[in-house]
């Protein structure tokens, strides 16, 4: 069923929070349990991100539908929808991250300024959906998922914060939009201010165990740059082959 082992933990704890989100719209009628619930977890499910990021390089499971089915789930708690990643990121991002005049995730003005680290978050958020959506005029199939699955994510939100208002405001709405937030943000410091043709430069790195322990390898984010189609599980072992031709100023060992 999994194509990596891997995947096992991390995928069951994800949708083991969709089962408890899932729960407390049912259950719970409180606001005030469902507000402290979502602000307690806004920084556990800002980990989603990552996870669906690397979904979106190599599909967790050998089944299309299982894979369908967790992209509704992970959309739930990040705000990225089926194909969203893989049009902005996979075929847009890892593509042209060294050019600022055609990266999807740019760090640079049109001017050539460095963008600060709010007003990158809200342009990388704000735009993400409309970019992968331009990067899919490149590929119609895919394009046609992203909108299909995008829409029908939508749709049933929007069934379920009619029928429950402040259920699906903070266990389905907000999450979404934080979701998406925090991805962007999480992204800034990657790339920002690093200005280069060599791939070897362009990529900060965290090498912090429990950093990497919750965004599945993420840290090691040269190698990732490097073969994107690697799985996170196999990242460490890449970087090894490569960190030789990583500047010491590009690592660091911090647990954020």
């Amino acid at each position: 069923m999994f194509r990596y082992p891997a995947d096992r933990i991390p995928v069951t704890i994800i949708l083991l929070l969709s089962l408890l989100d899932f729960s407390l719209y049912f259950l719970v009628d409180a606001v005030w349990v469902l507000a402290l619930f979502w602000l307690l977890m806004i920084i556990p499910k800002g980990k989603i991100g990552a996870w669906n990021h690397h979904h979106q390089h190599t599909p967790t499971f050998r089944k299309r539908p299982l894979n369908l089915l967790l992209e509704f789930f992970y959309a739930l708690h990040t705000g990225v929808t089926t194909n969203m990643w893989l049009l902005h990121h996979v075929l847009g991002h890892h593509l042209n991250f060294l050019d600022q005049s055609k990266d999807e995730s740019r760090w640079q003005c049109r001017s050539g300024r460095t963008m600060g680290e709010v007003e990158y978050t809200l342009n990388v958020a704000g735009t993400a959906h409309i970019r992968a959506y331009g990067v899919g005029r490149r590929y119609p199939k895919l394009q046609r998922k992203f909108v299909i699955y995008t829409v029908t994510t939508l749709l049933v939100v929007a069934v379920l914060t009619w029928l429950r208002p402040a259920q699906g405001l903070f266990l389905f709405i907000l999450p979404m939009v934080m979701g998406i937030l925090l991805t962007s943000w999480a992204t800034y410091e990657h790339h920002s201010n690093l200005s280069t043709d060599n791939e070897f430069e362009a990529s900060r790195n965290n090498l912090n165990r429990f950093y990497n322990l919750t965004t599945g390898n993420l840290g090691y984010h040269t190698a990732h740059h490097h073969k994107q189609g690697v799985h996170w599980s196999l990242l460490p072992q890449l970087h090894e082959t490569i960190k030789d031709k990583i500047p010491n100023h590009l690592i660091k060992y911090a647990a954020l």
